[in-house]
């Protein structure tokens, strides 16, 4: 089975319609052997550059959403006005680099084991992920 046909599959899945633009979206995000954490802004800078071509920042969001929805991809939220979607969908854990505004992956084995003591009424646990901000040491 070709990229493309897993793409279309995947975002048909997602209920969108496979156009040129949000197959393109798709060869940029999953692609790759290597995890890929953008944001949207990120995302739309690297298709320009990819593409030659101006892809609408509203086809990217709701493209992005929609596989977020589904699962296909994870939302990682750094602060109120930063977010990086990320498309290793595993349950691990992630530096921020402060400086250069990277998100890396930090891998369960290097984290020791976490023990949360509040519980909330009716809720149980479903993950525990971790976010180590991390700056420069001036």
């Amino acid at each position: 089975m070709s990229n493309n046909t897993i793409f279309i599959e995947k975002l048909r899945s997602s209920g969108l319609r496979p156009t040129r633009q949000r197959i393109e979206i798709c060869k940029l995000l999953f692609d790759r052997k290597d995890t890929f954490h953008f944001t949207i802004n990120d995302l739309n800078n690297s298709l320009t550059r990819i593409t030659n071509e101006k892809i609408s920042l509203a086809t990217i969001y709701n493209t992005i959403h929609a596989f977020k929805e589904k699962g296909y991809l994870k939302e990682i939220s750094i602060n109120s006005n930063k977010t990086y979607f990320d498309t290793n969908i595993s349950n691990h854990h992630h530096f921020f680099d402060e400086d250069n505004k990277e998100l890396i992956d930090l891998n369960d084995k290097d984290v020791g084991k976490v023990k949360i003591k509040k519980i909330l009424p009716g809720k149980k646990i479903k993950s525990v992920e971790i976010l180590v901000k991390v700056a420069n040491n001036n």
